[in-house]
């Protein structure tokens, strides 16, 4: 096991810049940092670079964001460079892309795999955080950045008996590196989200048999998946500049063409011709190339919900099945749709089959099985495609700021932020991609965010400031937008994760910016104009020494 480029001994580590995590986030901070000349080092939990995609493994875990307005965009060789094979690429070819941009930028000298931070505490006198971290290092650093992203904790289920299974039980999450063997095995598959409605069509024909646990369908459309041709590569490569025009102004971050006509504009007839349209389109553009009234219009989405659940119907041959995959509690976009190839067609496969955990609840895991009210069932394995909780990454780090206070009991009611990047009380730390993030193309969001936190360092730099945080009123003003804007969005406090609601006990906070780019845009080009005053900057009252 690689555990970083240079093995070093436990000491103290003095930087400019710690960011945890080696996933997309994180690498481009990296690269953002050392270009700017901070002495920039990651922390990254992982055996390999690759954040969610080193630790996502599963069978056929892919990308739901076309793979080039996912990938970066800072380099035009880069972009030309690479050569994606799929318009929707599979894990292994992200993760050897993420390994290809840490060699190709001469990264990777600078990231400690294996690493966990254990605590991270703020010095007030020296301005700096003391971070300790797993390989007994302490580091001392003048930022913090937390590139854990929302999609690094896995969640488990709170069902009695789950580590008393003694058959192979694996996290979609968590998936090991090397491949499982599903081959003539009884599997059960709990949970048909995002990563559940990949994985159960991917061990469908391998298993003897497979029944799958859901405790409550979601609307599932097709990601339309397909390889990408010589043709379109060079297309690709051509129109880089153009590609990133649009990318770097959508305010979804797709390069999906908005719809230019309303719902009313259009007859019943007229509208379903444009559903079958969406159906054949490639993943996100069912929401982001819809009638222009689509997510202020409740008709609209009911009546988008009842051509998919016509769609399920025509698919899966058995009409109590369809009628199970069906949500009734909710319309299209209520919760994040997920997408994937053939998950209801898997349904009509004789060794598959469907337990509805709201009329069949789950009582336990045993040695051998589940059991459910209707009895117990045996399996060799166990697949659990739970999710992840949202701000998990952040509190398991022990951040403390001023006074000592912890991160996780500021935020005890559900997180507070400005601009999803600072917290008040916690002066120079970062975390892009986290609470208050994208409800958008992560990478293009997250890069935004990664964008303004370098602008900001660059002024801090130039005036000699070392210590920031932003106001309190720039942060309620943010968070109190995010809370009232998720009140007119179709996200649901009651069924989407968007919201915690995949965690029992957590606080109904709006987790993500409904607006997506364009407050985020507007809010951060009104801080640069006022040069930066949403932020309390000062120099410290003594300097870190060097160990």
């Amino acid at each position: 096991m690689e555990k970083s480029a240079v093995q070093e001994k436990p000491h103290s580590i003095d930087v400019d810049m710690l960011i945890v995590g080696a996933g997309i986030t994180g690498l481009y901070q990296l690269y953002c940092a050392r270009q700017a000349g901070f002495r920039a080092i990651v922390v990254e939990a992982g055996e390999g670079i690759g954040g969610t995609w080193f630790w996502n493994r599963y069978p056929e875990a892919r990308f739901d964001s076309e793979s080039y307005t996912y990938a970066y965009l800072f380099s035009k060789e880069l972009f030309e460079d690479w050569r994606w094979t799929e318009h929707f690429a599979g894990q292994p070819e992200i993760e050897r892309y993420l390994n290809h941009v840490a060699d190709r930028f001469e990264l990777r000298q600078h990231v400690r795999l294996a690493t966990r931070v254990t605590s991270a505490v703020f010095d007030e006198k020296t301005g700096t955080y003391i971070v300790k971290t797993s390989d007994g290092n302490t580091y001392i650093t003048r930022y913090l950045v937390a590139a854990t992203g929302v999609l690094s904790v896995p969640f488990f289920p709170s069902v009695p008996g789950r580590e008393d299974f003694t058959g192979e039980s694996y996290h979609t999450g968590l998936w090991p590196a090397k491949a499982v063997d599903f081959k003539g095995k009884r599997v059960a598959v709990v949970g048909t989200g995002s990563s559940g409605i990949q994985v159960i069509p991917a061990i469908a024909d391998e298993v003897a048999s497979l029944t799958v646990y859901q405790r409550s369908p979601n609307w599932c459309t097709p990601l339309n998946n397909r390889p990408i041709t010589i043709e379109e590569q060079e297309e690709l490569r051509a129109n880089y500049q153009t590609i990133k025009q649009k990318l770097d102004t959508s305010i979804s971050g797709f390069l999906h063409e908005p719809h230019d006509r309303a719902s009313t504009d259009d007859n019943r007839q007229e509208r379903i011709a444009f559903f079958e349209k969406l159906w054949a389109s490639p993943g996100f553009s069912k929401m982001t190339a819809n009638y222009t009234d689509f997510f202020t219009n409740p008709d609209l989405r009911k009546e988008f919900s009842d051509f998919l659940a016509g769609k399920i119907r025509s698919i899966v041959t058995n009409p109590a099945t369809a009628d199970k995959l069906i949500p009734k509690d909710h319309t299209y976009a209520q919760k994040r749709p997920p997408y994937a190839t053939g998950f209801y067609e898997a349904f009509n496969k004789s060794n598959v089959s469907l337990v509805s955990l709201d009329e069949t609840p789950m009582l336990r895991v045993t040695q051998t099985g589940i059991e459910t009210a209707a009895g117990l069932e045996e399996f060799d394995i166990i697949v659990w495609a739970t999710g992840f909780d949202f701000a998990r990454a952040l509190h398991s780090m022990g951040i403390r700021g001023r006074n000592g206070v912890a991160l996780e009991e500021a935020w005890k009611d559900g997180p507070s932020t400005f601009l999803g990047i600072q917290a008040a009380g916690f002066p120079n730390l970062f975390f892009p991609g986290g609470p208050h993030g994208a409800a958008a193309n992560n990478p293009r969001y997250n890069g935004d965010q990664i964008d303004f936190i370098m602008e900001l360092l660059r002024h801090m730099r130039e005036h000699g400031y070392t210590v920031v945080e932003p106001t309190q009123d720039a942060e309620d003003e943010w968070s109190n937008m995010i809370n009232s804007l998720a009140t007119y969005t179709p996200f649901s406090p009651e069924h989407s994760y968007f919201f915690g609601s995949n965690i029992p006990g957590k606080p109904r906070k709006f987790l993500l910016n409904p607006a997506g780019r364009g407050m985020l845009f507007q809010v951060m080009a009104k801080s640069r104009e006022s040069k930066f005053d949403t932020f309390i900057m000062s120099a410290a009252t003594t300097l870190a020494v060097s160990a």
